[in-house]
C-alpha cells in the first residue's frame, strides 16, 4: 500500500485542463479587429463561451483520436463508398452549421462586416477544432461559383442556407441542408489543374465525367465542384453523390489520405466512371468559375491558421501560468517571457493580416482599391 495520501494537481505541479472560457474575451487582438470593421461583439461572446467549453474542446479530441475510416462496400458486397465519422464530429458540423458558418456570408442574417464577423467565429472554432471546417469553408464559398449557374443556385440555395445539420447519405434534395466538396487536382498535374485529364461527355442537358481526382476534401458532401476537359476546354461542372433517379451516382473512392494532421476531416482519392454532373458556367471557363469558390475558401484558410496559431499561443500562456519551476511560475522567468513575447507578436501580426484581408472582402463590392487588395492579397496571406 502507498504511503502516499490523495494528490491534487497543486502537488503535481501540472496545469490544470484548459477550456470553460470566453475565447474572445481572452483575446485582445481579436477583438480589436472586430471593433475595426464595426461589428457588434454582443454574439461573439456567447459565440466564444460556447466554443471555450471544456465539453466542446473534449470533441474536438474525440473528433481527431478517432478519424474517419472509408466503407466501400456493405456487407453484401454492394458499393456504398461511404465514410463513417466518430459521433464528435457531426457534433462539431451541428454546431457550426447551427451558428450559420456555411451560410452567413451570403443569407442576410449579417448585414454588416459580414466577411469580419463570420471570420471572428471561423478563427474560434477552428482554435477548438479546424478538420470540420473544411466541408463548412467550402459550403460557405460554392455560392460564389454557383451563381455562374443561377437556376441551379436557386434550387440549391434553401439546401445551402439552412442551419440543420444532415448527415444522412441520401440524395441532396431530400435533405435537410447540403454541403458541398471540391475537386480539382489530379495525380498527372498536381496544382497544375490545366493538366487534368478528366473528360466530360454530353449526355443531353447533363454530362458524365469520366477519369479521377488525387485530392478531393470531405467526400462525405452531398456534392462537388470539379474540373474536366470538355470539347471548349477545362470546364466547371456539378457533381452530386446521387444521380436524377436517386440511385448512387458512379463515385468511387479508392481510399482516405492518411495525413499528418486534419485527421478529423476525411480527404480521399476518388474515380468517376461515367458521373452524373451539370455545367457550371461557360464552356471551357472552369478556371475562371471555380477560382471565385477557391478565392473564398482562401480567405477562411488564413482566418483558421490565426486561429489556430492563437489557440497554440493561448495554451502556452496557461501552462506556464500554472508550471512552477525553480520555486517560480514559467510565467516569471525572463528567457521564457522572451519566448512568448515572441509567439505573441507573430500571433498578432498574422491575426491583423488575416482580418485586415476580411475587410477587403466586405469592401471589394464598393471599392476598387479594396476589390484589388483582395484579389492580390488573398493567395500570398
Amino acid at each position: 500500500m502507498s504511503s502516499f495520501g490523495p494528490l491534487d494537481d497543486a502537488d503535481f505541479n501540472q496545469t490544470p485542463p484548459f477550456g470553460d472560457s470566453d475565447l474572445f474575451a481572452l483575446d485582445t487582438p481579436l477583438r480589436d479587429a472586430v471593433r475595426h470593421s464595426g461589428g457588434d461583439p454582443v454574439a461573439l461572446h456567447r459565440f466564444g463561451s460556447a466554443w471555450g467549453r471544456a465539453a466542446s474542446f473534449d470533441l474536438g479530441r474525440l473528433a481527431n483520436d478517432n478519424p474517419p475510416r472509408l466503407r466501400t462496400t456493405d456487407s453484401t458486397g454492394r458499393r456504398i463508398d461511404r465514410v463513417e465519422f466518430h459521433p464528435a464530429y457531426h457534433d462539431l458540423m451541428t454546431m457550426s452549421m447551427a451558428d450559420g458558418l456555411h451560410c452567413s456570408s451570403y443569407d442576410g442574417s449579417e448585414p454588416a462586416a459580414t466577411s469580419t464577423l463570420r471570420a471572428a467565429r471561423v478563427y474560434m472554432a477552428s482554435g477548438v477544432e479546424a478538420g470540420h471546417m473544411c466541408p463548412i469553408t467550402m459550403t460557405n464559398a460554392a455560392v460564389g461559383s454557383l451563381r455562374a449557374a443561377p437556376d441551379l443556385l436557386a434550387q440549391l440555395m434553401p439546401k445551402l442556407t439552412s442551419r440543420r445539420y444532415d448527415a444522412r447519405p441520401m440524395p441532396w434534395w431530400d435533405k435537410h441542408s447540403v454541403t458541398i466538396g471540391m475537386g480539382m487536382t489530379e495525380r498527372q498535374g498536381g496544382t497544375d489543374v490545366r493538366a487534368n485529364i478528366s473528360t466530360a461527355t454530353a449526355a443531353g442537358e447533363h454530362v458524365e465525367i469520366t477519369g479521377h481526382k488525387w485530392f478531393m476534401s470531405a467526400p462525405m458532401c452531398d456534392a462537388f465542384l470539379v474540373l474536366a476537359q470538355a470539347p471548349a476546354g477545362l470546364s466547371c461542372y456539378f457533381l452530386p453523390r446521387h444521380r436524377p433517379d436517386g440511385s448512387a451516382n458512379a463515385l468511387r473512392f479508392n481510399r482516405l489520405k492518411d495525413k499528418l494532421g486534419n485527421r478529423s476531416n476525411a480527404s480521399s482519392e476518388v474515380e468517376f466512371l461515367g458521373a452524373y454532373a451539370l455545367p457550371v458556367g461557360a464552356p471551357g471557363a472552369g478556371v475562371r468559375t471555380i477560382i471565385e469558390m477557391v478565392q473564398a475558401t482562401r480567405l477562411d484558410c488564413a482566418v483558421a491558421s490565426a486561429g489556430l496559431m492563437r489557440m497554440g499561443l493561448a495554451h502556452a500562456l496557461h501552462h506556464v501560468r500554472h508550471r512552477r519551476v525553480f520555486q517560480r511560475h514559467l510565467i516569471d522567468q525572463p528567457a521564457m517571457r522572451a519566448v512568448l513575447a515572441d509567439m505573441a507578436l507573430d500571433v498578432e501580426a498574422f491575426t491583423a493580416l488575416a482580418f485586415r484581408l476580411a475587410r477587403a472582402f466586405d469592401a471589394s463590392a464598393t471599392d476598387p482599391a479594396e476589390a484589388a487588395f483582395a484579389r492580390l492579397m488573398t493567395p500570398a496571406i
